[in-house]
Protein backbone atom coordinates (compact mmCIF):
# COMPACT_ATOMS: atom_id res chain seq x y z
CA UNK A 1 0.00 0.00 0.00
CA UNK A 2 2.69 2.22 0.72
CA UNK A 3 4.37 2.18 -3.34
CA UNK A 4 3.58 5.49 -4.61
CA UNK A 5 4.89 6.92 -0.71
CA UNK A 6 7.98 4.40 -0.78
CA UNK A 7 8.57 5.52 -4.98
CA UNK A 8 8.80 9.57 -3.84
CA UNK A 9 11.14 8.57 -1.00
CA UNK A 10 13.46 7.29 -3.44
CA UNK A 11 13.67 9.68 -5.45
CA UNK A 12 14.52 12.38 -3.31
CA UNK A 13 16.99 10.00 -1.75
CA UNK A 14 18.48 8.97 -4.68
CA UNK A 15 19.38 12.83 -5.25
CA UNK A 16 20.98 13.50 -1.75
CA UNK A 17 23.18 10.50 -2.09
CA UNK A 18 24.64 11.93 -5.13
CA UNK A 19 26.06 14.80 -2.83
CA UNK A 20 28.85 14.67 -1.27
CA UNK A 21 28.28 17.63 1.11
CA UNK A 22 24.72 18.80 1.39
CA UNK A 23 23.65 22.47 2.27
CA UNK A 24 20.77 24.15 3.93
CA UNK A 25 19.19 24.57 0.85
CA UNK A 26 19.90 21.08 -0.15
CA UNK A 27 18.19 19.74 3.12
CA UNK A 28 15.28 22.36 3.13
CA UNK A 29 14.25 21.68 -1.06
CA UNK A 30 14.53 17.51 -0.23
CA UNK A 31 12.17 18.00 2.74
CA UNK A 32 9.66 20.08 0.68
CA UNK A 33 9.30 17.17 -1.68
CA UNK A 34 9.15 14.74 1.62
CA UNK A 35 6.43 16.82 2.60
CA UNK A 36 4.61 16.80 -0.39
CA UNK A 37 5.45 12.74 -0.21
CA UNK A 38 3.53 12.35 3.40
CA UNK A 39 0.47 14.59 2.68
CA UNK A 40 -0.09 12.36 -0.90
CA UNK A 41 -0.23 9.76 0.76
CA UNK A 42 -2.80 10.97 3.44
CA UNK A 43 -0.77 11.38 6.27
CA UNK A 44 -2.08 13.88 9.23
CA UNK A 45 -0.78 17.54 8.64
CA UNK A 46 0.17 17.98 11.98
CA UNK A 47 2.36 14.72 12.02
CA UNK A 48 3.79 15.96 8.91
CA UNK A 49 4.93 18.94 10.41
CA UNK A 50 6.26 17.42 13.56
CA UNK A 51 8.00 14.37 11.60
CA UNK A 52 9.70 17.14 9.27
CA UNK A 53 10.89 19.57 11.93
CA UNK A 54 12.48 16.63 13.98
CA UNK A 55 14.58 15.48 10.56
CA UNK A 56 15.09 19.07 9.89
CA UNK A 57 16.74 19.55 13.07
CA UNK A 58 19.03 16.71 13.28
CA UNK A 59 19.64 16.76 9.08
CA UNK A 60 21.40 20.67 9.81
CA UNK A 61 23.12 19.54 13.00
CA UNK A 62 26.92 18.22 13.18
CA UNK A 63 25.78 14.63 12.52
CA UNK A 64 24.96 15.21 8.86
CA UNK A 65 27.13 18.25 8.10
CA UNK A 66 30.83 16.15 9.55
CA UNK A 67 29.73 13.01 8.27
CA UNK A 68 31.48 11.60 4.93
CA UNK A 69 28.21 10.12 3.53
CA UNK A 70 25.52 13.20 4.25
CA UNK A 71 23.19 11.97 1.98
CA UNK A 72 23.45 8.18 3.61
CA UNK A 73 22.84 10.14 7.01
CA UNK A 74 19.90 11.75 6.66
CA UNK A 75 18.21 9.01 4.94
CA UNK A 76 19.15 7.48 8.33
CA UNK A 77 17.61 10.10 10.39
CA UNK A 78 14.72 9.61 8.37
CA UNK A 79 14.52 6.09 8.93
CA UNK A 80 15.05 6.93 12.60
CA UNK A 81 12.27 9.21 13.14
CA UNK A 82 9.62 6.92 11.16
CA UNK A 83 10.16 4.70 13.47
CA UNK A 84 9.64 7.10 16.10
CA UNK A 85 6.23 8.35 14.41
CA UNK A 86 5.02 4.68 13.90
CA UNK A 87 5.95 3.40 18.05
CA UNK A 88 9.72 2.45 18.05
CA UNK A 89 9.27 -1.05 19.59
CA UNK A 90 6.40 -3.52 18.73
CA UNK A 91 3.90 -3.68 21.37
CA UNK A 92 2.29 -6.76 22.50
CA UNK A 93 -1.18 -7.58 24.41
CA UNK A 94 -1.59 -6.89 27.80
CA UNK A 95 -0.96 -9.69 29.72
CA UNK A 96 -4.21 -10.77 32.07
CA UNK A 97 -4.96 -8.95 35.74
CA UNK A 98 -6.52 -12.31 36.25
CA UNK A 99 -7.70 -15.16 34.09
CA UNK A 100 -9.43 -15.02 31.32
CA UNK A 101 -7.53 -12.55 29.51
CA UNK A 102 -10.35 -10.16 27.65
CA UNK A 103 -10.04 -9.03 24.35
CA UNK A 104 -12.19 -5.95 23.35
CA UNK A 105 -12.92 -5.44 20.03
CA UNK A 106 -14.40 -2.03 18.37
CA UNK A 107 -14.96 -0.47 15.60
CA UNK A 108 -17.04 1.20 12.96
CA UNK A 109 -19.51 -0.92 10.70
CA UNK A 110 -17.81 -2.48 7.68
CA UNK A 111 -14.00 -1.77 9.47
CA UNK A 112 -13.32 -5.60 9.20
CA UNK A 113 -13.58 -5.83 12.93
CA UNK A 114 -15.42 -9.46 13.39
CA UNK A 115 -12.59 -10.86 10.80
CA UNK A 116 -9.96 -9.40 12.47
CA UNK A 117 -11.12 -11.16 15.63
CA UNK A 118 -11.23 -14.59 14.26
CA UNK A 119 -7.89 -13.51 12.96
CA UNK A 120 -6.60 -12.95 16.55
CA UNK A 121 -8.16 -16.01 17.83
CA UNK A 122 -6.77 -18.08 15.02
CA UNK A 123 -3.04 -16.46 15.90
CA UNK A 124 -3.37 -16.87 20.14
CA UNK A 125 -4.85 -20.86 19.49
CA UNK A 126 -2.01 -21.54 17.02
CA UNK A 127 0.33 -20.11 19.39
CA UNK A 128 -0.38 -22.61 22.02
CA UNK A 129 -3.13 -20.66 24.07
CA UNK A 130 -7.28 -21.76 24.47
CA UNK A 131 -9.39 -18.61 23.11
CA UNK A 132 -12.95 -18.17 23.34
CA UNK A 133 -14.74 -16.23 20.60
CA UNK A 134 -17.94 -14.14 21.59
CA UNK A 135 -20.54 -12.86 19.41
CA UNK A 136 -21.80 -9.68 21.01
CA UNK A 137 -22.69 -8.21 17.67
CA UNK A 138 -26.07 -8.34 18.42
CA UNK A 139 -27.10 -5.09 16.18
CA UNK A 140 -26.38 -7.71 12.85
CA UNK A 141 -27.77 -11.17 13.19
CA UNK A 142 -25.37 -11.83 9.55
CA UNK A 143 -22.08 -10.71 11.91
CA UNK A 144 -23.17 -13.84 14.60
CA UNK A 145 -23.41 -16.22 11.96
CA UNK A 146 -20.69 -14.76 10.25
CA UNK A 147 -18.07 -15.22 13.49
CA UNK A 148 -19.78 -18.34 13.78
CA UNK A 149 -18.51 -20.09 10.33
CA UNK A 150 -15.32 -18.49 11.10
CA UNK A 151 -14.67 -20.22 14.19
CA UNK A 152 -15.71 -23.55 12.77
CA UNK A 153 -12.90 -23.31 10.42
CA UNK A 154 -10.38 -22.12 12.92
CA UNK A 155 -11.31 -24.61 15.67
CA UNK A 156 -12.44 -22.11 18.18
CA UNK A 157 -15.80 -21.89 20.32
CA UNK A 158 -17.82 -19.22 20.05
CA UNK A 159 -20.52 -18.12 22.40
CA UNK A 160 -23.58 -17.16 21.22
CA UNK A 161 -26.63 -15.68 22.28
CA UNK A 162 -29.26 -14.18 19.44
CA UNK A 163 -31.24 -12.02 22.47
CA UNK A 164 -30.99 -10.41 25.32
CA UNK A 165 -28.39 -7.61 26.09
CA UNK A 166 -24.66 -7.68 24.92
CA UNK A 167 -23.39 -6.98 28.48
CA UNK A 168 -25.14 -9.60 30.12
CA UNK A 169 -23.97 -11.62 26.83
CA UNK A 170 -19.97 -10.57 28.00
CA UNK A 171 -20.64 -11.85 31.82
CA UNK A 172 -22.08 -15.23 30.61
CA UNK A 173 -19.07 -15.66 28.04
CA UNK A 174 -16.24 -14.82 30.53
CA UNK A 175 -18.18 -17.58 32.96
CA UNK A 176 -18.64 -20.12 30.56
CA UNK A 177 -14.32 -19.62 29.74
CA UNK A 178 -13.68 -20.17 32.86
CA UNK A 179 -15.55 -23.03 33.82
CA UNK A 180 -14.10 -24.42 30.15
CA UNK A 181 -10.47 -23.35 30.75
CA UNK A 182 -10.26 -21.06 28.10
CA UNK A 183 -8.02 -18.50 29.59
CA UNK A 184 -8.29 -15.66 25.97
CA UNK A 185 -11.63 -14.32 25.71
CA UNK A 186 -12.13 -12.25 22.43
CA UNK A 187 -15.58 -10.22 22.22
CA UNK A 188 -16.65 -9.23 19.01
CA UNK A 189 -18.55 -5.53 19.55
CA UNK A 190 -21.40 -4.25 16.98
CA UNK A 191 -20.04 -1.46 14.81
CA UNK A 192 -21.17 1.30 15.82
CA UNK A 193 -20.37 5.80 14.58
CA UNK A 194 -17.81 7.39 17.50
CA UNK A 195 -20.78 10.31 17.52
CA UNK A 196 -23.63 7.69 18.00
CA UNK A 197 -24.78 8.31 21.66
CA UNK A 198 -26.40 5.47 22.55
CA UNK A 199 -24.46 2.74 20.84
CA UNK A 200 -21.30 4.34 22.48
CA UNK A 201 -22.95 3.96 25.69
CA UNK A 202 -24.17 0.52 25.50
CA UNK A 203 -20.28 0.01 24.42
CA UNK A 204 -19.53 1.86 28.05
CA UNK A 205 -21.85 -0.77 29.46
CA UNK A 206 -19.96 -3.68 27.62
CA UNK A 207 -16.48 -2.37 29.20
CA UNK A 208 -18.01 -2.48 32.31
CA UNK A 209 -19.17 -6.25 32.40
CA UNK A 210 -16.11 -7.45 30.57
CA UNK A 211 -13.46 -5.75 32.65
CA UNK A 212 -11.37 -5.78 29.49
CA UNK A 213 -7.56 -6.27 29.50
CA UNK A 214 -7.32 -4.95 25.92
CA UNK A 215 -9.48 -2.61 23.99
CA UNK A 216 -8.69 -2.91 20.39
CA UNK A 217 -9.99 -0.64 17.86
CA UNK A 218 -10.04 -2.11 14.47
CA UNK A 219 -9.18 0.82 11.85
CA UNK A 220 -9.42 0.20 8.11
CA UNK A 221 -6.86 1.39 6.33
CA UNK A 222 -8.50 2.44 3.58
CA UNK A 223 -10.41 4.74 4.68
CA UNK A 224 -7.31 7.41 4.86
CA UNK A 225 -7.42 10.80 6.79
CA UNK A 226 -10.79 9.74 8.21
CA UNK A 227 -9.27 6.74 10.03
CA UNK A 228 -7.65 9.02 12.25
CA UNK A 229 -10.98 11.13 13.18
CA UNK A 230 -12.77 8.04 13.92
CA UNK A 231 -9.79 6.50 16.19
CA UNK A 232 -9.82 10.02 17.90
CA UNK A 233 -13.31 9.98 18.45
CA UNK A 234 -13.33 6.26 19.68
CA UNK A 235 -10.34 7.85 21.98
CA UNK A 236 -12.64 10.34 23.59
CA UNK A 237 -15.25 7.95 24.25
CA UNK A 238 -13.60 4.96 25.65
CA UNK A 239 -9.86 3.85 27.07
CA UNK A 240 -8.40 2.91 23.70
CA UNK A 241 -5.45 0.45 24.95
CA UNK A 242 -4.24 -0.37 21.08
CA UNK A 243 -5.30 -0.32 17.25
CA UNK A 244 -5.68 -2.77 14.75
CA UNK A 245 -5.41 -1.85 11.47
CA UNK A 246 -7.49 -4.15 8.98
CA UNK A 247 -6.53 -3.96 5.24
CA UNK A 248 -2.97 -2.36 5.25
CA UNK A 249 -2.37 -4.86 2.15
CA UNK A 250 -4.86 -2.64 0.22
CA UNK A 251 -4.58 0.08 -2.33
CA UNK A 252 -4.77 2.98 0.03
CA UNK A 253 -1.48 5.55 0.58
CA UNK A 254 -0.87 4.42 3.93
CA UNK A 255 -0.99 7.76 5.49
CA UNK A 256 -3.67 6.80 7.98
CA UNK A 257 -1.10 4.15 9.47
CA UNK A 258 1.96 6.67 9.84
CA UNK A 259 -0.23 8.95 11.59
CA UNK A 260 -2.32 7.48 14.09
CA UNK A 261 0.12 6.45 16.65
CA UNK A 262 1.16 9.84 16.97
CA UNK A 263 -2.28 11.56 17.32
CA UNK A 264 -3.62 8.78 19.53
CA UNK A 265 -0.68 7.84 21.44
CA UNK A 266 -2.18 4.45 21.44
CA UNK A 267 0.46 1.76 19.58
CA UNK A 268 -0.37 -0.16 16.60
CA UNK A 269 -0.64 -4.42 17.88
CA UNK A 270 -2.02 -5.72 14.44
CA UNK A 271 -1.90 -5.32 11.06
CA UNK A 272 -4.02 -7.21 8.81
CA UNK A 273 -2.31 -7.97 5.21
CA UNK A 274 -4.53 -10.27 3.49
CA UNK A 275 -7.61 -11.83 2.87
CA UNK A 276 -6.77 -15.21 4.30
CA UNK A 277 -7.65 -16.59 8.45
CA UNK A 278 -3.73 -16.08 8.76
CA UNK A 279 -2.89 -12.89 7.39
CA UNK A 280 -2.72 -10.99 10.85
CA UNK A 281 0.96 -9.60 11.80
CA UNK A 282 2.52 -8.21 14.59
CA UNK A 283 3.14 -4.52 13.63
CA UNK A 284 6.64 -3.61 13.87
CA UNK A 285 7.29 -0.04 13.40
CA UNK A 286 11.37 -0.58 12.57
CA UNK A 287 10.16 -3.16 9.79
CA UNK A 288 7.38 -0.90 8.44
CA UNK A 289 9.72 1.87 8.19
CA UNK A 290 12.25 -0.21 6.02
CA UNK A 291 9.31 -0.96 4.21
CA UNK A 292 8.42 2.81 3.53
CA UNK A 293 11.69 3.79 2.68
CA UNK A 294 12.35 0.89 0.05
CA UNK A 295 14.71 -1.12 2.24
CA UNK A 296 12.53 -4.01 2.54
CA UNK A 297 11.78 -6.65 5.47
CA UNK A 298 13.88 -9.41 5.47
CA UNK A 299 12.69 -10.48 9.08
CA UNK A 300 9.56 -10.85 8.21
CA UNK A 301 9.93 -12.88 5.08
CA UNK A 302 12.05 -15.42 7.01
CA UNK A 303 9.24 -15.78 9.44
CA UNK A 304 6.97 -15.61 6.61
CA UNK A 305 9.02 -19.13 5.35
CA UNK A 306 9.45 -20.21 8.78
CA UNK A 307 5.73 -20.91 9.29
CA UNK A 308 5.26 -22.14 5.72
CA UNK A 309 7.72 -24.46 4.73
CA UNK A 310 8.22 -27.66 5.76
CA UNK A 311 12.22 -28.58 7.01
CA UNK A 312 12.84 -31.75 5.69
CA UNK A 313 10.87 -31.04 2.34
CA UNK A 314 13.11 -27.89 2.04
CA UNK A 315 16.35 -29.76 2.76
CA UNK A 316 15.20 -32.87 0.11
CA UNK A 317 14.59 -30.27 -2.23
CA UNK A 318 17.99 -28.40 -2.14
CA UNK A 319 19.45 -32.04 -2.14
CA UNK A 320 17.53 -32.67 -5.69
CA UNK A 321 19.09 -29.18 -6.79
CA UNK A 322 22.85 -29.89 -5.65
CA UNK A 323 22.44 -33.08 -7.83
CA UNK A 324 20.61 -32.18 -10.87
CA UNK A 325 17.50 -34.20 -10.12
CA UNK A 326 15.26 -31.38 -9.63
CA UNK A 327 11.93 -32.25 -11.14
CA UNK A 328 8.57 -30.69 -12.60
CA UNK A 329 7.04 -32.16 -9.53
CA UNK A 330 9.52 -30.63 -7.04
CA UNK A 331 8.99 -27.89 -8.34
CA UNK A 332 5.04 -27.62 -8.40
CA UNK A 333 5.68 -28.73 -4.73
CA UNK A 334 8.27 -26.24 -3.71
CA UNK A 335 5.87 -23.40 -5.89
CA UNK A 336 2.75 -24.47 -3.62
CA UNK A 337 4.94 -23.54 -0.44
CA UNK A 338 5.98 -20.22 -1.87
CA UNK A 339 2.48 -19.19 -2.82
CA UNK A 340 1.76 -20.10 0.91
CA UNK A 341 3.66 -17.01 1.62
CA UNK A 342 1.77 -14.90 0.14
CA UNK A 343 0.92 -12.32 -2.79
CA UNK A 344 4.02 -12.37 -5.01
CA UNK A 345 4.34 -8.38 -5.02
CA UNK A 346 4.13 -8.69 -0.86
CA UNK A 347 7.04 -10.99 -1.55
CA UNK A 348 9.25 -8.54 -3.37
CA UNK A 349 8.60 -5.41 -1.87
CA UNK A 350 10.32 -7.06 1.46
CA UNK A 351 13.25 -7.67 -0.54
CA UNK A 352 15.80 -4.99 0.36
CA UNK A 353 15.88 -2.00 -2.71
CA UNK A 354 13.35 -4.20 -4.70
CA UNK A 355 11.18 -0.27 -5.14
CA UNK A 356 13.81 1.28 -6.33
CA UNK A 357 15.98 -1.78 -8.41
CA UNK A 358 13.19 -1.28 -11.87
CA UNK A 359 13.75 -4.69 -12.59
CA UNK A 360 12.57 -6.01 -15.92
CA UNK A 361 9.93 -8.64 -13.85
CA UNK A 362 6.31 -8.87 -15.12
CA UNK A 363 5.54 -11.76 -13.04
CA UNK A 364 1.82 -11.65 -11.10
CA UNK A 365 0.10 -14.16 -9.14
CA UNK A 366 -2.09 -14.74 -12.44
CA UNK A 367 0.61 -15.84 -13.88
CA UNK A 368 1.72 -17.94 -11.45
CA UNK A 369 -1.83 -19.84 -11.53
CA UNK A 370 -1.21 -20.52 -15.12
CA UNK A 371 2.28 -22.38 -15.00
CA UNK A 372 0.49 -24.50 -12.21
CA UNK A 373 -2.40 -25.24 -14.53
CA UNK A 374 0.11 -26.40 -16.74
CA UNK A 375 1.88 -28.38 -14.58
CA UNK A 376 -0.87 -29.93 -12.67
CA UNK A 377 -2.19 -30.82 -16.22
CA UNK A 378 0.82 -33.31 -17.23
CA UNK A 379 0.36 -36.86 -16.03
CA UNK A 380 2.70 -37.86 -13.35
CA UNK A 381 5.09 -39.19 -15.83
CA UNK A 382 5.56 -35.84 -17.78
CA UNK A 383 6.27 -33.95 -15.05
CA UNK A 384 9.20 -36.61 -13.83
CA UNK A 385 10.46 -36.89 -17.63
CA UNK A 386 9.17 -33.44 -19.60
CA UNK A 387 11.29 -35.07 -23.19
CA UNK A 388 8.12 -37.17 -23.38
CA UNK A 389 6.21 -33.88 -23.76
CA UNK A 390 5.17 -34.22 -28.20
CA UNK A 391 3.41 -31.77 -29.73
CA UNK A 392 0.14 -33.55 -29.25
CA UNK A 393 0.92 -33.89 -25.57
CA UNK A 394 1.42 -30.06 -25.45
CA UNK A 395 -1.59 -29.71 -27.12
CA UNK A 396 -3.99 -31.66 -24.14
CA UNK A 397 -1.91 -30.42 -21.52
CA UNK A 398 -2.92 -26.76 -22.56
CA UNK A 399 -6.32 -27.75 -23.48
CA UNK A 400 -6.77 -29.04 -19.85
CA UNK A 401 -4.76 -25.55 -18.45
CA UNK A 402 -6.96 -23.38 -20.52
CA UNK A 403 -3.15 -21.92 -22.08
CA UNK A 404 -1.96 -22.57 -25.33
CA UNK A 405 1.02 -25.34 -26.83
CA UNK A 406 3.00 -21.76 -27.22
CA UNK A 407 2.99 -21.23 -23.10
CA UNK A 408 3.20 -24.79 -22.51
CA UNK A 409 6.65 -24.41 -24.89
CA UNK A 410 8.12 -21.51 -22.44
CA UNK A 411 7.17 -23.03 -19.47
CA UNK A 412 9.35 -26.31 -20.50
CA UNK A 413 12.05 -23.81 -22.16
CA UNK A 414 12.56 -22.27 -18.70
CA UNK A 415 12.82 -25.33 -16.71
CA UNK A 416 15.37 -27.05 -19.27
CA UNK A 417 17.24 -24.12 -18.77
CA UNK A 418 17.13 -24.48 -15.19
CA UNK A 419 18.31 -27.81 -15.34
CA UNK A 420 20.83 -27.28 -17.12
CA UNK A 421 22.56 -24.52 -14.77
CA UNK A 422 21.46 -26.94 -11.69
CA UNK A 423 23.61 -29.60 -13.80
CA UNK A 424 26.45 -26.95 -14.45
CA UNK A 425 27.03 -26.42 -10.75
CA UNK A 426 26.54 -30.05 -9.90
CA UNK A 427 29.47 -30.51 -11.95
CA UNK A 428 31.65 -27.51 -10.54
CA UNK A 429 31.22 -25.76 -13.79
CA UNK A 430 29.96 -22.28 -13.59
CA UNK A 431 26.94 -21.28 -16.16
CA UNK A 432 27.40 -17.36 -15.20
CA UNK A 433 30.88 -15.71 -15.87
CA UNK A 434 31.51 -14.02 -12.46
CA UNK A 435 29.17 -15.84 -10.06
CA UNK A 436 30.80 -18.23 -7.36
CA UNK A 437 30.02 -21.52 -6.93
CA UNK A 438 29.10 -22.87 -3.40
CA UNK A 439 31.89 -24.60 -2.00
CA UNK A 440 34.00 -23.50 -4.21
CA UNK A 441 37.16 -20.87 -3.84
CA UNK A 442 38.01 -18.13 -5.63
CA UNK A 443 40.72 -18.64 -7.59
CA UNK A 444 43.58 -15.93 -6.44
CA UNK A 445 46.02 -13.72 -8.78
CA UNK A 446 50.26 -14.79 -8.16
CA UNK A 447 51.96 -12.60 -6.78
CA UNK A 448 54.71 -11.14 -9.35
Amino acid sequence: MFESLTGRFNGVFDRLRGRGRLSDSDVDAALREVRLALLEADVNVGVAKAFLARVKERALSSEVSQSLTPGQQVVKIVHDELITTLGREPSRLNPASSPPQVILMVGLQGSGKTTTAAKLAHRLNTGGKRPLLVAADLQRPAAIDQLETLGQRIDVPVHVERGGRPARLVKAAIKRARSDGHDVVIVDTAGRLQVDAALMAELGDVRKAADPDEILLVVDAMTGQDAVNVASGFLDQIDLTGLVFSKLDGDARGGAAISAREVTGRPIKFAGVGEGIGDLEVFHPERMASRILGMGDVMTLIEKAEATWDQAEAEAAAEKMLTASFTLEDFLQQFQQIRKMGPLDQLLGMLPGAASANLDVDVSDKDLSQVEAIIRSMTPGERRNPKTIDGSRKRRIASGSGTTPQDVNRLLKQFTETQKMMKAFAGGRNPIPGLPIPGQRRPTKKKR
